[in-house]
């Protein structure tokens, strides 16, 4: 719950730091207006740590340059075209952007920039009302033309115009409003809501990267999966991730499954709460997150109704693999992220056969071979999947998974499973058997490993030994 005198203070406090005094001076000398904007002054009124300052003007770009210059150690322009001037000024990364009155064509969300001459015209312009509050420096004062703090305490998310002008401006805001629902764990103001589902359609002018970039920010919160649901629930995740909402599989009276959504939303959560225990304060694992929601989507093209009321997904894993790299790459994900996320779909259900019975250790060398750089992942994951409510499953599920990991960790420390590699490599292998490169050298690499995999660490000599004998009796 906000509490404002506690706000007030933290916004007194955040217009006493010296680059705040600083800019304020300096643009008061020059005559002009300065105001701290946006996510600042709503994370510092909530109690919330602030990142980099954004500062508005009445000064034009050219104007803006003009005064900061002398007191910056770097600045830039790159946004000048649409007001923007960055600036390090005291170790601290500031932008201050002209007042805005934008228009919009309703074709692109890309505006006609238009430059404007007050502060509330331009807060009136902005995506939400608990974003649309500035202080004014060096007064401060606290300027909300359009009732953010009423809904900073009501906890909603509300447009400061009609939903359907906001969102028809820009479909992006869309998506904002779901990332900020699991950022700030508000809820949406109903009319909002309403609008999104109105206007799920017009997210289709935005460009596949920008979208991509709304979810990785959805996926860096710490309840995402709030965020997920508004999307389900508005249809806008048909727009650019279809396979999320079909995983809402119908279930009839007589074939009866765990619900598919449902669990992977469970699975999303426990991957994370696992990613903050086993690893405190590092950074959201994104790959991890969206392996986590995705794991399963192979399941609606997998699904057959067994005799007896039983309801099979078989090899959903490698079609779910398949679904994944191809949406992902729709969305312009980077190459290591879509492999990533597409090899833990691939492997997810990998363990659940050693807690069916134990494994040798070459299947669990096999393991880690398979798992590579992704094996923390996997155990994560993995942990994740189980949402048994059954008790007596769940811990078993537990200790077979704490077997498996103390099992690596044992073979890790004996023979340097890391490596995992055989004692002679493509080079060596072709000296021994008086060969060129070729198909040959491939197949005897592959024999070896499958040596270092089944038997463990094996020397030079008896390497040779044996590679001499596979090609002997690959001769005869």
């Amino acid at each position: 719950m906000l509490n404002m005198a506690e706000g007030l203070a933290r916004l007194g406090a955040l217009a006493a730091q010296p680059v705040v005094q600083t800019l304020a001076a300096a643009f008061a000398d020059a005559g002009h207006e300065l105001a701290i904007v946006g996510g600042p002054v709503r994370d510092a009124l909530l109690g919330r740590r602030t990142n980099d300052l954004d500062f508005t003007t009445d000064a034009r770009p050219d104007e803006i340059l003009r005064i900061v210059v002398p007191h910056a150690s770097a600045h830039w322009d790159i946004g000048r075209a649409f007001g923007t001037i960055g600036a390090r000024i005291g170790g601290e990364q500031v932008e201050i952007t002209t007042y805005r009155a934008d228009s919009y064509d309703g074709v692109t969300r890309k505006p006609t920039v238009e430059f404007g001459d007050t502060l509330e015209a331009d807060l009136s312009r902005r995506d939400f009302t608990v974003g649309a509050m500035a202080l004014r420096v060096p007064g401060p004062t606290l300027v909300d033309p359009t009732g953010g703090v009423e809904d900073l305490v009501a906890q909603t998310l509300r447009t400061p115009a009609d939903p359907h002008v906001s969102f028809g401006d820009d479909p992006l805001r869309m998506l904002r409003a779901a990332r900020f629902a699991s950022q700030l764990g508000f809820e949406i103001a109903a009319p909002t809501l309403a609008a999104m589902g109105e206007l799920c359609d017009t997210l289709d002018i935005v460009s596949p990267e920008r979208i991509q970039g709304e979810l990785v920010k959805l996926l860096q919160t710490d309840a995402p999966d709030a965020g997920i649901r508004v999307l389900v629930e508005t249809g806008l995740m048909d727009r650019f991730l279809p396979e999320v909402p079909a995983l809402r599989l119908e279930i009839d009276e007589h074939h009866h499954h765990k619900d598919v959504y449902e669990h992977s939303l469970t699975v999303l959560r426990q991957a994370i709460d696992l990613e903050a225990e086993r690893h405190p304060g590092s950074a959201p694992d994104v790959p991890l997150r969206l392996a986590a929601l995705l794991h399963d989507i192979g399941k609606p093209a997998t699904r057959r109704l067994e005799p007896g009321g039983g309801v099979s997904f078989h090899h959903h894993d490698v079609k779910g693999a398949r679904l994944a790299r191809k949406r992902l790459q729709a969305l312009r994900f980077d190459a290591a992220t879509t492999t990533t996320v597409c090899r833990l779909i691939e492997l997810h259900l990998r363990f659940f056969g050693y807690a069916e019975g134990a494994w040798t250790d070459s299947a669990v060398r096999r393991y880690v071979r398979d798992a590579g750089d992704e094996l923390e992942r996997l155990h994560i994951l993995t942990r994740a999947d189980v949402t048994t409510r059954n008790r007596r499953k769940a811990t078993r599920l537990r200790l077979a998974y704490d077997d498996i990991e103390r099992r690596i960790a044992e073979l890790a420390a004996q023979e340097e499973l890391d490596a995992m590699r055989p004692a002679l490599d493509g080079n060596r292998i072709q000296e021994v058997l008086g060969i060129g490169p070729g198909p040959a050298v491939g197949e005897a690499y592959r024999f070896l490993l499958d040596v270092r995999l089944d038997e463990g660490v094996v020397d030079e000599a008896e390497a040779e030994r044996r590679l001499r004998q596979w090609w002997a009796d690959r001769a005869r």
